[in-house]
């Protein structure tokens, strides 16, 4: 008998690595379509049907179950994928306005919601049922970090966006727009940690309570003790001097009680002209109006000017963020208040509402008011304004400070300190006024996201370094 099969070595395969979540089947094709149609579904009803803005929940919980697919690779490549879905469709403007670069840009945010599933998923192999609490706070930091730190910062289509019309959510909570989405995500990885019958309760229980908060009826802010100024907003793009004068004189023969008119952003291309400050004394109102201060002939700041009954220019404030891509001006060097006969007043250009750091900075200051000089051309198209509306009754509700809004074609937005839209001017609006008694109440108050923002991007900072290290150590023990 042929012993020699009997004496030969036993070479063992060196073992693969687990290509799936420790606990966790790894999901399906066909699992991981239902999910990502699923996301993608949830995200454009809650944005479309005010209703069922509670649906953004699903959206996220969806996009956690993703974190199981079977490889990094494939969990970026399906977070991308939905990525596309979603936020494409809401920005064909920006084919409209840069052309065939808008690719690139949607592909910029796609890539974010790509990278939050892949390292998710590397999370929840690595730390097990801690991710349940990383998870949501990689999501916040990424989420931060895209909408307000790097150059390319957008915050639109953000979690928090999706309550605009519901804004109880963010008033109740003072949880902020970072906040609630962390608390979301948080729901949604949950379930995770329970049986399948009890986490589908659970997550049931939460949007049905969810459902219900959103769809309550708006309340009226709290009375406090207030002075309210009477002002009105006319909607001029790019006017010329005689046209922007008349359109003045019609405002002041309609609207006689008026004590404070506002212009949208770059009515003006340049500071605010001796006709201009004569209509002032002449009507014995203030004037806010937005126009180009020269520090050159070239360089400027896109600045907001107030002028006095008596034609001096009593305040100004530039653009904090100009908008990238566009001549917009140099970016302001501070933030002040306009310290008003009827309170503290803050000055915000167009996109810098966008963006909490500015905001936060003013309600900081003792903000009581914030007016919002807006220019959204209206070669952009309506689904741009549209879009752009979502802002404003977020940030009113998260501060508790009313905003009032003109935009150069639409759509202009009182907007009370509850986030309730009190009045608004149509698109394209050529002309059109927008009138509101604004309560100057008590300073606005910073939401918790002040700093569970920018901690949750210390946190994914550590979470990505640690996975990385990691990885990088496993690859040299190998060799």
């Amino acid at each position: 008998m042929d012993t020699r099969a009997h004496s030969m070595p036993v070479v063992e395969a060196p073992a693969r690595e687990s290509r799936q979540v420790v606990g966790i089947p790894a999901l399906s094709w066909k699992q991981a379509l239902l999910l990502a149609a699923g996301a993608v579904a949830a995200f454009h009803l809650a944005y479309a049907l005010p209703p069922l803005c509670f649906l953004i929940a699903v959206y996220l919980y969806c996009l956690f179950q993703l974190t199981a697919l079977p490889t990094p690779r494939k969990a970026f490549y399906v977070g991308l994928s939905i990525g596309y879905a979603v936020y494409a469709p809401h920005l064909t403007f920006f084919w409209t306005i840069f052309g065939w670069p808008a690719v690139v840009l949607w592909t910029v945010l796609a890539f974010w919601l790509g990278m939050f599933v892949a390292v998710a998923r590397l999370c929840r192999k690595r730390f097990g049922r801690l991710a349940v609490v990383l998870v949501p706070f990689l999501w916040t930091g990424l989420e931060y970090f895209r909408s307000e730190l790097y150059y390319l910062r957008f915050s639109w289509l953000g979690v928090g966006y999706a309550f605009s019309n519901s804004p109880s959510v963010l008033q109740e909570t003072h949880l902020g727009m970072y906040g609630i989405a962390l608390a979301l995500m948080l729901l949604a990885a949950l379930p995770s940690l329970l049986s399948k019958m009890r986490g589908a309760l659970l997550l049931g229980v939460s949007l049905v309570a969810l459902g219900c908060l959103v769809n309550l009826p708006a309340k009226a802010p709290t009375a406090t003790r207030s002075n309210a100024v009477q002002v009105v907003g006319l909607q001029m793009e790019f006017p010329f001097e005689a046209e922007l004068i008349g359109g003045l004189d019609r405002v002041a023969a309609n609207q006689p009680t008026a004590e404070l008119v506002v212009l949208s952003e770059y009515t003006l291309q340049y500071p605010p002209s001796e006709p201009i400050r004569a209509w002032c004394r002449k009507s014995r109102r203030y004037l806010v109006v937005g126009g180009k201060d020269f520090v050159s002939d070239s360089k400027f700041y896109n600045t907001v000017f107030v002028v006095d009954p008596k034609g001096e220019i009593v305040s100004r404030q530039a653009k904090s963020v100009p908008v990238q891509f566009f001549a917009d001006g140099l970016p302001a060097q501070e933030q002040n208040l306009w310290v008003s006969p009827w309170g503290r007043i803050g000055f915000c250009i167009c996109y810098d509402l966008s963006y909490r750091r500015v905001t936060d900075r003013l309600i900081a200051l003792g903000a009581q008011a914030i007016i919002v000089p807006t220019a959204d051309e209206v070669s952009w198209g309506e689904r741009e304004h549209r879009l752009h509306t979502r802002v404003a009754p977020v940030r009113a509700a998260e501060y508790a400070v009313p905003i009032f809004r003109v935009a150069s074609s639409g759509i202009s937005q009182w907007v009370d300190a509850r986030g309730n839209v009190r009045a608004t001017a149509p698109f394209p609006g050529q002309g059109e006024t927008i009138a509101a008694r604004l309560e100057l109440g008590d300073p606005g108050h910073l939401p918790l996201d002040r700093w569970l923002g920018p901690f949750a991007v210390l946190v994914t900072a550590a979470i990505i370094l640690w996975l990385s290290l990691k990885t990088l150590l496993g690859k040299f023990s190998r060799l």
